[in-house]
């Protein structure tokens, strides 16, 4: 069973393979996994060391050039050291490219806050027109990143994780998917939450959505979802709690409703314990959410 990332690099060196107009751009994190693809696009895969800043002014200058590249290294890496080159190398350059994370918000906990991204979608959200995919499983992973290297020429962030679901399930890009259907309100799943939103809401009279992708916000899907009454929505997401609400609130502008969103508190975690540890910590796990829920639609 592969992990997320093992099919990342599968996924790339196969496009690599395929399109011309692929490249991949890397910070030392992953290189010895494309060391076959280096040597035969040695033009096109590039590995500019520890340096962030210029992974991301490497990946606009690319962009610039007409190719479509792919830019990956751990989530804090990737998105929060070097976002003053995300902001201007891409986006006031008007290019596009594909960032691909690793490693997002409570993957690898003994590598310390350093290694600990839970704010990056959120930051993503302060530049415009930016799309992230959130896959659940390796099979989703593949799909969205495929789709993203073929999106045109649009920024696109696929936030990779150890964290995942136990199978995948048919995802349309920038679509929610239904998979329960109850009366009392929504709970949306984010990626690798839904099997503990799964466990969480079973019996509850509510309907579960699942979002592979977050940005855009699919607003029909939750407005129909909920039909024409009040609203009552849970957004379950697997970095900053509530990074999300505004999106939803504007969905349900005209309608009367209430938010909540669950997700990494904003206080720092400091016991480096193991993923689950944390997911517990959180109230992230399927008890901490059975609890959350059922005091609300229970």
């Amino acid at each position: 069973m592969d992990t997320m990332r093992e099919r990342f690099t599968a996924v790339a060196t196969d496009l690599l393979d395929q399109d011309p107009r692929t490249a991949l751009v890397l910070a030392d994190i992953g290189a010895a996994a494309f060391q076959g693809a280096a040597a035969a696009h040695p033009d096109r895969v590039l590995n500019v060391g520890i340096r962030e800043q210029l992974l991301i002014g490497v990946t606009g200058g690319l962009a610039l050039a007409g190719l479509r590249p792919i830019a990956h290294t751990f989530a804090s890496f990737l998105i929060e050291r070097p976002f003053e080159q995300v902001k201007f190398d891409l986006g006031h350059q008007g290019v596009g490219a594909v960032l691909v994370s690793a490693l997002g918000s409570y993957d690898w906990p003994a590598g310390g806050r350093t290694h600990m991204a839970p704010g990056d979608v959120a930051l993503l959200d302060t530049l415009p027109d930016w799309t992230v995919h959130v896959p659940g499983h390796p099979d989703e992973a593949e799909r969205l990143l495929r789709h993203a290297v073929a999106d045109g020429d649009r920024n696109v962030y696929v936030r990779l994780s150890e964290h995942r679901n136990g199978a995948a399930h048919p995802i349309a890009p920038g679509r929610f998917l239904t998979l329960r259907q109850g009366h009392r309100g929504v709970v949306l799943a984010v990626g690798p939450m839904l099997d503990a939103v799964l466990a969480a809401t079973e019996g509850l009279d509510v309907t579960v959505l699942y979002a592979a992708t977050v940005r855009p916000f699919d607003a029909s899907g939750l407005r129909a979802a909920l039909g024409r009454g009040a609203a009552d929505v849970v957004l379950v997401e697997p970095y900053l709690a509530g990074t999300s609400n505004n999106a939803a609130h504007e969905a349900l502008g005209d309608l009367p409703h209430r938010v909540l969103g669950l997700g990494v508190p904003r206080a720092e975690h400091r016991h480096y314990g193991s993923m689950a540890e944390h997911l517990a910590a959180y109230g992230l796990d399927a008890a901490g959410l059975r609890e959350r829920l059922v005091s609300r639609f229970g």
